[in-house]
């Protein structure tokens, strides 16, 4: 299985603590192919139900059905950055993201982590 830069997966996130997002969710892949073609960890983003968030804010990146490829309308909180093992992942994406759509997250996340 190959997983790509800017596929969305619903993956189960659990175990958690605290604040982390929990359960089955939707992640954005965001680390480089290069580095999800190896037996490392697939670095992503936390989605969530666009009606669970009513404003939009730096941090998140809110994506309609049409554009993600998702039955519901979706926000990435690009401040919920995870590494998950490679095992996590189901053998089908559930969606994709256009590059352009990718630079929107890029840019989210540089704003996260002050880059």
């Amino acid at each position: 299985m190959t997983i790509q830069r800017g596929e969305v997966y619903f993956v189960n996130l659990n175990p958690v603590q605290g604040k982390e997002q929990a359960g089955q969710r939707p992640v954005l892949v965001i680390s480089t192919d290069v580095i999800n073609q190896l037996p490392l960890v697939i670095t992503v983003v936390v989605g969530t139900k666009g009606a669970n968030i009513p404003r939009d804010y730096p941090t998140n990146v809110r994506f309609s059905p049409e554009e993600s490829g998702l039955p519901l309308e979706t926000i990435f909180l690009c401040f919920q950055i995870r590494s998950l093992d490679a095992s996590r992942f189901p053998q089908e994406p559930a969606g994709k993201l256009s590059d352009k759509s990718m630079g929107l997250i890029d840019s989210a996340v540089r704003y996260c982590l002050g880059l």
